[in-house]
């Protein structure tokens, strides 16, 4: 009996045996398999057109993810709700050619944010978001061609430089509006339109020459008032001295009106 026992659970031990380091292997080829970096949720790579694409489009990303492939062509980052862009937000993705930020919440734009992609990036997509004002300098030395529509932009001089400075994607320039604007009558006209016809520099150059006239004026008058007040002042004084010596004896009168006359002169 003890002999049939032992046929019957050796099989049995066997076949658990087995199965442990079946599923040991799976484990371990698990994790051997297992990407090396774990992308946000709703975020992946692709290749299109024999092109690196990294995609996270409504991924509700509230920041650009960190360890996207530094070999990444395309990097789809739309209809996220990322509110701005830091210093150096892609400077390790040198091979990027297309980014695309659209529909998201984008504010403000740190000076430095597209460091790193002036010598491939042709194509840079900020349309549909909350830009109002935009420094030239952030896109400084970038080739790209760039989409800056449906934002509700101030229209000003610092707006006008920005838009001479960069290439406009084709198409796009007829959906840059005035959402507000230095000069009341522009807000919801198209801001190439207007600049067509008013150079906002310009306007704001002769706004703060006269500013410095009138300051300047206002320095002179002060100068000019002070300089009548001590004449004046002096004449009295010189009066009051003068009538004083009269009131006194002659040869003393004479003595001291030689030396009050010297002493103006």
């Amino acid at each position: 009996v003890t002999a049939a026992r032992g046929v019957l659970l050796c099989p049995i031990t066997m076949g658990l045996l087995l199965q442990s380091l079946f599923l040991l292997f799976l484990l371990l080829l698990g994790s051997c398999l297992q990407p090396a970096t774990a992308f946000p949720k709703g975020c992946y790579t692709s290749e299109e057109e024999g092109l690196k694409t990294f995609r996270c489009s409504n991924a509700q990303l509230t920041e650009v993810p960190r360890d996207i492939p530094n070999d990444t062509n395309k990097l789809y980052l739309d209809s996220n709700q990322i509110p701005f862009l830091p210093r150096n937000a892609f400077r390790d993705l040198p091979l990027l050619l297309e980014l695309d930020l659209s529909h998201n919440a984008i504010a403000r734009i740190e000076s430095g944010a597209f460091q790193g992609l002036a010598e491939h990036l042709h194509s840079l997509d900020l349309s549909s978001n909350r830009l109002v004002t935009v420094s030239k300098d952030t896109f400084s030395n970038l080739k790209a061609k760039v989409n800056l529509s449906n934002n509700p932009w101030l229209c000003d001089c610092r707006l006008q430089e920005l838009i001479r400075a960069v290439e406009l994607v084709a198409d796009s320039s007829g959906s840059i509006v005035c959402d507000s604007s230095t000069q009341e009558e522009h807000i919801g006209k198209d801001f190439l339109q207007v600049i067509a016809d008013t150079d906002f520099c310009n306007v704001y150059k002769k706004t703060t020459d006269i500013a410095m006239l009138v300051t300047m004026f206002g320095w002179f008058a002060m100068v000019i008032s002070y300089l009548v007040y001590y004449v004046r002042q002096n004449q009295e004084d010189a009066r009051r001295h003068l009538e004083y010596l009269k009131s006194l004896p002659s040869k003393q009168r004479r003595s001291e009106e030689s030396s009050t006359i010297s002493t103006v002169v």
